[in-house]
C-alpha cells in the first residue's frame, strides 16, 4: 500500500474512538466491532466481511505505539493542509497551486534540510529511513489478538488446546501473489519493479512511489477472484497453543509468525493468545502459591488437631497446634504451583472459626459452663482499660 493510500485513510473513524484515545479504549472498540462483524457470526455477509478486515487493519496500526505514533504525525503533516499550505483533501494526490504532494516523498534537500519526507515515514509504509531513493520494500503483517478461557488446574498445571481463528492470512488461492491461478502478477514497466520512480525539478531530484503499481514494483492483470489481487483472505485455520503451567490470568502468550501475513514478501506479524482463567471453587492463587481458607471449630483451635486438607492433585495432613488464633495462615511447603526453574510454590491454608448458627441443649449448656468458668478471664484488655479510664 502506498503512502497516499494509508494517509488518505482514517484509521480512528473505522474503530469509533477518538485520534486520543487511550490504548486500552482502542482495544475495546476494536474487540466489539471484530465480534459484531466476525465471518463466523455473519455467513455470506460480505459488507460485514469488508468491515472486518477494515478494522483488523486499523487496529494492526493503533494498536502498535511505534505505527501509531508514525500514523499521527503523518495525519498531522498531511491531514490538514500539511508543510508549508500543501493539501491533502481526502486522500488525493494534488494539493493547492496544482503541486503533487507526493513530490515530497523521498526528497532530500541540500545542506540536510528534511532529508526526505519517505525517510521520516518509512516504518509507516514498509520502508526504513537512511535510503529515500531504493527500492519499496514489503509492509510486515499486522500482530493479531484472540483469547482463551482455561480451567484453574489448567493454568497451574498447564494444557495444550485447539485454537480455531477467522482472521486475514495468505490467499490460499493464489499462495499470496494476487494473480489469478495459472497467471502471475509482471513486473511494471514503469519502475522496472523497484516500486519507485525518479523524477527532476528544476536542481532537485525526487523519488516517488511509482503511480502505475503504486509502489509495489508488479502489476497485477488477472485479479485473484478470492482475494481481488491483495494477496490476503479472511480464512478460518486451527492452531495449536501450548499454554505455560503456571499462567496468570489475563496474560498474554506470544505465537511469532502466525499473525497477519506480510506484502511483499514482508514477514508475518505475531499472534497473541490472551489467557483467562475460570476461578476455582475452593482454590486461589498468590503467586506461585495456591490458597485455601479451611473452616474450623473454636475447640480445634483452642485444644489442637489434625486437619486433611486437599490439594489440586491428593491431600496433605496439617496440625493445628493448640491456642491458634482464627485467621492465622499455615504453610504447607512444596504443594503450590511448579516454577519455571523446577520448584514449587507452597499451599497457605487460612484457618477460619465458623459459628453454628444454632445449638442443642447439651452444646449449650456446655457452652454456658465454659462461659462461667472462664469469666473472671478478659479477652479484651485494653478496650476494657480505656473504658475505665473514660470513667464507663
Amino acid at each position: 500500500m502506498s503512502a497516499r493510500e494509508w494517509i488518505g485513510k482514517d484509521f480512528y473513524r473505522e474503530l469509533g474512538v477518538s485520534s486520543d484515545a487511550s490504548q486500552d479504549e482502542i482495544k475495546k472498540a476494536y474487540r466489539k466491532l471484530a465480534r459484531e462483524n466476525h465471518p463466523d457470526a455473519n455467513p455470506g455477509n460480505t459488507e460485514a466481511e469488508t468491515k472486518f478486515k477494515a478494522v483488523s487493519e486499523a487496529y494492526g496500526v493503533l494498536s502498535d505505539t511505534a505505527k501509531r505514533k508514525e500514523y499521527d504525525e503523518a495525519r498531522r503533516l498531511f491531514g490538514s493542509g500539511g508543510p508549508g499550505g500543501f493539501g491533502f483533501p481526502g486522500g488525493g494526490g494534488t494539493g493547492t497551486g496544482g503541486f503533487d504532494i507526493n513530490d515530497l516523498f523521498g526528497q532530500s534537500t541540500a545542506g540536510g534540510g528534511f532529508g526526505g519526507l519517505g525517510d521520516m515515514l518509512g516504518n509507516l509504509f514498509g520502508r526504513r529511513g537512511g535510503g529515500g531513493t531504493t527500492a519499496a520494500r514489503g509492509q510486515r503483517g499486522a500482530d493479531v489478538e484472540t483469547d482463551v478461557r482455561i480451567d484453574f488446574a489448567e493454568a497451574v498445571k498447564g494444557a495444550t488446546l485447539p485454537l480455531r481463528l477467522s482472521s486475514p492470512a495468505t490467499c490460499g488461492t493464489c499462495g499470496g501473489n494476487g494473480a489469478r491461478p495459472g497467471t502471475r502478477p509482471r513486473t511494471c514497466p514503469t519502475c522496472a519493479g523497484s516500486g519507485l520512480v525518479s523524477r527532476s525539478q528544476g536542481a532537485f531530484a525526487f523519488s516517488e512511489p511509482c503511480r502505475d503499481c503504486r509502489g509495489r514494483g508488479t502489476l497485477i492483470d488477472d485479479p485473484c477472484p478470492e482475494c481481488v489481487g491483495e494477496g490476503i483472505s479472511t480464512r478460518t485455520r486451527t492452531l495449536t497453543v501450548r499454554i505455560p503451567a503456571g499462567v496468570d490470568d489475563n496474560q498474554r502468550i506470544r505465537l511469532a509468525g502466525q499473525g497477519e501475513p506480510g506484502r511483499g514478501g514482508a514477514a508475518a506479524g505475531d499472534l497473541y493468545v490472551r489467557v483467562h482463567v475460570n476461578p476455582h471453587p475452593v482454590f486461589g492463587r498468590s503467586g506461585n502459591d495456591l490458597t485455601i481458607t479451611v473452616p474450623v471449630e473454636f475447640s480445634e483451635l483452642v485444644l489442637g488437631t489434625t486437619l486433611t486438607v486437599p490439594t489440586l492433585e491428593s491431600k496433605v495432613s496439617v496440625k493445628v497446634p493448640s491456642g491458634t488464633a482464627s485467621g492465622r495462615v499455615l504453610r504447607v511447603r512444596g504443594k503450590g504451583i511448579a516454577k519455571r526453574d523446577g520448584t514449587q510454590g507452597d499451599l497457605l491454608v487460612t484457618l477460619q472459626v465458623v459459628i453454628p448458627a444454632k445449638l442443642d441443649g447439651k452444646a449449650k449448656a456446655a457452652l454456658e459452663s465454659y462461659a462461667e468458668a472462664v469469666a473472671k478471664h478478659d479477652p479484651r484488655p485494653e478496650i476494657t482499660a480505656l473504658l475505665r479510664d473514660r470513667g464507663a
